[in-house]
């Protein structure tokens, strides 16, 4: 029998509410650490609400949500968004280059100057963005590079967990499996807990471990990936 693999978060009768409109109702889920859980659903089933709460952008109007065994209202906001990086669906870039993107993100995360190099370079890597790319400015990127940019920059403050709302809804298939790629090593050199919604199943079956079914604001469907899929 394999072990039952440890909670990242646990989510227990979560409820949430917007302008009076219920976006989420009765969620009762566990996500597991290290590996990739990808939620599914089409256009309003409360894939990006979910995710919002993950990380404390939103806090729930009901319920309990806890990371690696805390409470999430425990953990101060800055320390919770340094271990719980969020990539958005549509890649936002600050001003100037990819390289003073990175540095500050970094300077954000409290990296000094002697770590910065390295961690700039490893976080370009892990996002498959080419380094010779790191003094172009930002906004000349394509939306593909840009979107890795953006992983990079969240990655540069070495989160344990990471949230991706829709990544690949604006790339071309190319782009895509780049950056599906960069997930792979992330989960499978890191360890790290990836969480990502999308509404693609074929997506879904190339790179979840886990899967979550929601329609109506509802889980209607969770376990191994394969087991959801079929």
């Amino acid at each position: 029998m394999s072990a039952v693999p440890e909670a990242a978060f646990r989510l227990r009768d979560v409820r949430q509410e917007k302008s009076g409109r219920v976006l989420l109702r009765g969620i009762d889920l566990v996500l597991p650490r290290g590996r990739i859980t990808v939620l599914l659903g089409s256009s309003g089933a409360g894939k990006t609400s979910l995710l919002r709460l993950l990380n404390r952008l939103d806090d729930p109007a009901a319920g309990e949500i806890s990371y690696l065994g805390r409470s999430l209202e425990e953990y101060p906001a800055t320390e919770l968004r340094r271990r719980v990086g969020f990539v958005f669906q549509t890649p936002v870039m600050f001003a100037g280059s990819v390289h003073d993107n990175l540095r500050e993100a970094a300077e954000i995360a409290g990296l000094d100057d002697q770590e910065f190099p390295e961690r700039a370079r490893e976080a370009l890597e892990l996002a498959g963005l080419d380094p010779s790319l790191a003094h172009r400015p930002a906004q000349e990127l394509s939306v593909g590079e840009q979107q890795r940019a953006t992983m990079a920059r969240t990655l540069i403050g070495g989160p344990e967990a990471l949230l991706l709302d829709e990544p690949t809804s604006a790339l071309d298939p190319e782009s895509s499996e780049f950056l599906l790629e960069s997930i792979r090593r992330l989960r499978a050199e890191r360890g790290m807990t990836v969480i990502l919604s999308t509404h693609r199943h074929y997506e879904a079956a190339a790179i979840a471990d886990e899967a979550v079914r929601l329609s109506g604001g509802a889980v209607v469907e969770s376990g191994e990936a394969a087991d959801v899929l079929a």
